[in-house]
């Protein structure tokens, strides 16, 4: 709809200037309008304001059949008058098929019914939502300031399910798991272990489990979870175990180990087994971890891949048992600059009880497994459940209190193929309260070792 007046134009009920475009001039917008039209679903009307501006009725008349001529589909005659009897009058006059329009903004008294009868074919109510919101926001905005909450306007207002219908949210949603480029990526993160026997960690984590620790104004858990939505991976399950019940991640599922006190990482990984497709992301539910990891791990060419960083040798002394990798070393013994950017590495041995001297990687809790290694990785778990349920499992007492460790050396002893996916820095674990104050003086400068417990 686009009306004859002159532009910068005013609005036709503010009193004052009202000026209207030449005839040539407004045939010529109609004609371009029509020229860009593409389909039969476009249409172009043309408003005319002659009533408005006070030229008259024979004006109106003289300008509506110029515009049908140029091509209008529609005409909007328009009045501001209390009644409809102006433009009444004009469709008494109008003698060609080409539709009538009415906007009965100040004639709000006449029906569709009745304007249907005097020839108009399209009604439009132009103001009266916008009118209606300006309303209903001031008189809930008082409510709200009067009473001091929203409880007294819930009743009247609509639920958010409305706005995002409203908005095609569902939709949205669904194309962005159809679309994602990692919409068929699962994320597991085991978070079962009682960590309070942990260095300095018991009362820090009385009745909470580490991953909900606080660090710059985050969860652990949570800083997991965003690094990895940033990607595009939607599901992530949390395995609980120790207080359970207290962990929250927002768009995260979480799944009960309710033996975690008797069964070791590998149990509360393989828990989730059934839930494992395509591909799944494995991460220590203790580490904190640059995004940038992330991407290089999902580019992955190999079925299985677990990311180690060779850092580990020049860092101080922490007093824990190292998940140790030894991985072929192809730079090993030269002194050139390496050429290629292959930084991926067959895994031959990982464990903590590896040799310090023979390792040259750590496994800092971050795997990738493709379809076929998951298909591995159910099959040497049901493996070792059947033949190492009474007997030492690598590290291990038994397959169920194995570490997550011994079932890759597991796998790597069966001929499945596990490289490693070298890093250098860019991740730090939770392990001590020194490693949680390190963390938040990173997010936040000068902070305290004050657990805010949600």
């Amino acid at each position: 709809v686009i009306e004859d007046k002159l532009f910068p134009k005013q609005n036709s009920f503010v009193p004052g200037r009202q000026e209207l475009a030449s005839i040539e001039e407004f045939k010529g917008k109609i004609e371009a309008a029509k020229n860009a039209q593409r389909g039969s679903d476009f249409m172009v009307f043309a408003r005319v304001e002659a009533l408005i501006a006070g030229w008259g009725m024979e004006e109106a008349l003289r300008r509506a059949r110029a515009y049908c001529e140029a091509g209008a589909d529609g005409i909007v005659i328009h009045s501001k008058a209390t009644t409809p009897d102006e433009i009444f009058a004009f469709s008494r006059q109008w003698k060609s098929p080409v539709p009538l329009v009415a906007i009965p903004t100040t004639y709000y008294e006449v029906t569709a019914e009745e304007l249907a009868k005097k020839g108009f074919k399209i009604v439009i109510y132009a103001n009266q939502g916008l009118r209606a919101s300006i309303q209903a926001m001031d008189e809930t905005f008082k409510s709200i300031h009067e009473s001091g909450s929203t409880a007294v306007v819930e009743p009247r207002i609509a639920p958010m399910k409305t706005v995002f219908e409203i908005q095609g949210m569902l939709e949205l949603k669904q194309n962005e798991e159809k679309f994602s480029p990692k919409a068929g990526v699962q994320a597991i993160i085991p978070a079962a272990a009682d960590h309070r026997l942990q260095a300095g960690f018991g009362e820090i984590l009385k009745d909470l489990p580490l991953c909900m620790l606080e660090i710059g104004g985050k969860t652990l858990i949570d800083r997991q979870a965003d690094a990895l939505r940033s990607f595009g991976i939607r599901e992530i399950f949390v395995v609980g175990g120790y207080s359970a019940e207290k962990i929250k991640a927002e768009g995260a599922k979480i799944l009960r180990n309710t033996r975690y006190a008797e069964t070791g990482s590998a149990y509360s990984v393989m828990l989730a087994k059934d839930l494992m497709r395509n591909e799944c992301l494995i991460a220590y539910s203790d580490i904190l971890f640059n995004r940038l990891i992330v991407d290089q791990l999902l580019k992955s060419p190999y079925a299985i891949t677990l990311v180690i960083d060779r850092a580990y040798q020049t860092l101080p002394y922490r007093d824990k048992k190292l998940d140790l990798v030894i991985a072929e070393d192809p730079a090993k013994g030269t002194s050139f600059r390496r050429f290629d950017l292959n930084n991926f590495r067959q895994v031959r041995r990982v464990g903590t009880r590896i040799d310090k001297k023979e390792a040259n990687y750590e496994f800092i809790g971050m795997a990738l497994f493709k379809n076929d290694g998951i298909k591995e990785l159910r099959r040497a778990w049901e493996e070792a459940n059947q033949k190492f349920s009474h007997q030492s499992f690598y590290e291990s007492p038994d397959a169920e209190k194995a570490d997550f460790n011994d079932l890759l050396q597991f796998l790597i002893d069966r001929d499945v193929p596990i490289h490693g996916l070298e890093i250098e820095h860019g991740w730090s674990e939770i392990h001590s309260p020194d490693d949680l104050r390190r963390a938040r003086a990173h997010f936040e400068p000068n902070s305290t070792l004050v657990v805010s417990k949600p």
